[in-house]
């Protein structure tokens, strides 16, 4: 879709919902549910959660710093580890086309320069975003969401998006991440969640697709996470792990939220907060902690 599309729907455009039903042995009946299409709400404790088809251990960015982040050699190699799950940041490009890249700019992990958003795909689909890395990954290039989706899907694999807007352009990427994430994932039935630190982006993605899983990102923790979590509807608190306390994860869970811990990379450290409740976290050690 053309920026000015993405434009104007994150300007307030809605978009018609359309719900697949289907009955598949084991499941149930599936009907577009929001999160996750078998998204039968539990009492738990008081609070109203849903199903969480998602396992414990997220890759993060693909494979950790073992390769070269969100590229799709990355996360080849992070299902090398038995890893099913795969974090990795998403933005737009200057024509619109949804890529992989974590920075605002190209310099860090490709041999480009300049903006991302100052970019057409087609000049960013030539860049090399392997060399910086190692020689064993020269020429892999900037892979588009669609790329990624589909492999992940003919894998059995799963998602966690997280949006990374360039400046300025963040309810624009957040609906252009979700319409795009709905039409790729259509009928899946672990849907991807979609994360990010900016409640413009998310609060796009919620006006477009609500029906998608959501987790609003914190570095350091405010003392009102729980009402801007639940003001965005979402699904998970995804928090620095430094912040996370046995206290801080028991209250999420009352307040009917799942707790994403990120980044995890001491083994030690993982089991501590496993013990405290945390639901899912995400990880550069996909060599050192199993999935």
């Amino acid at each position: 879709m053309h920026r000015s599309n993405w434009a104007a729907i994150a300007a307030g455009g809605r978009v018609r919902e359309s719900f697949i039903v289907a009955f598949i042995p084991g499941f149930g009946p599936l009907a577009g549910a929001p999160w996750f299409c078998n998204s039968r709400r539990e009492e738990t404790g008081g609070a109203r959660q849903v199903n969480w088809p998602y396992p414990r251990m997220i890759a993060h960015r693909g494979a950790g710093t073992l390769a070269p982040e969100n590229t799709l050699a990355a996360i080849r190699l992070g299902a090398s580890f038995g890893y099913t799950m795969f974090e990795f940041d998403v933005k737009l490009a200057g024509d619109g086309v949804l890529v992989l890249m974590h920075d605002a700019t190209l310099e860090r992990t490709t041999d480009g320069t300049g903006r991302v958003a100052g970019h057409a795909f087609g000049e960013l689909a030539r860049l090399d975003a392997g060399s910086w890395h190692s020689p064993a990954y020269a020429g892999e290039s900037i892979p588009t969401l669609e790329r990624v989706a589909r492999w992940l899907l003919r894998n059995g694999l799963m998602a966690n998006i997280e949006i990374k807007p360039c400046p300025g352009r963040e309810a624009e990427t957040g609906a252009a991440a979700a319409l795009e994430a709905r039409r790729l994932w259509r009928g899946a039935l672990a849907l991807p969640i979609l994360s990010s630190f900016s409640q413009e982006a998310l609060e796009a993605t919620r006006r477009v697709a609500p029906e998608l899983p959501r987790a609003l990102l914190f570095g350091e923790l405010p003392e009102d996470w729980a009402q801007r979590c639940l003001a965005l509807g979402c699904a998970a608190l995804a928090a620095r792990e430094a912040g996370l306390t046995d206290p801080v994860i028991a209250a999420a869970h009352r307040a009917g939220l799942r707790v994403i811990g990120y980044t995890v990379n001491d083994p030690a450290r993982a089991a501590a907060l496993f013990g405290w409740g945390l639901d899912a976290l995400v990880t550069d050690a996909v060599d050192r902690i199993a999935p």
